[in-house]
């Protein structure tokens, strides 16, 4: 599989997941619905950034495409982060921060491939 195809089916494949069961896409990363409500409104919020990413992605080409990449690389990046300063302020769980984290990083990779492949 492309690596296009490869992250726009794993962002949509988590984007759906995350708004149709949030709390069980929260509980598959290693985190607390039960304990935290607002949880579910905040997968959604991830989960409908995460669509419109895989969309843009494969409704576009050329330039567009390559832009639509980088932002998702971008948002990737930012994931990491945010599970790492988690992780170290103890807001998010070893496990979940790991997840979390190694989740977003795959995603780096898949993502730096899409953008090194010829358009």
């Amino acid at each position: 599989m492309n690596p296009v195809s490869l992250i726009s089916g794993l962002r949509a494949s988590i984007g759906v997941g995350a708004y149709v069961a949030p709390n069980l896409t929260g509980r598959a990363f290693g985190l607390d619905p039960e304990g935290n409500p607002q949880a579910s409104f905040l997968a959604r919020l991830f989960a409908i950034r995460d669509l419109a990413l895989a969309v843009g992605t494969l409704g576009s080409e050329g330039d567009a495409r390559r832009r639509w990449l980088q932002l998702g690389l971008a948002c990737d990046l930012g994931d990491a982060a945010a599970a790492y300063l988690a992780r170290r302020d103890g807001s998010l769980p070893t496990p979940a921060a790991v997840m979390s984290g190694g989740t977003a990083l795959a995603a780096v990779a898949v993502g730096v491939a899409a953008l090194a492949r010829p358009s």
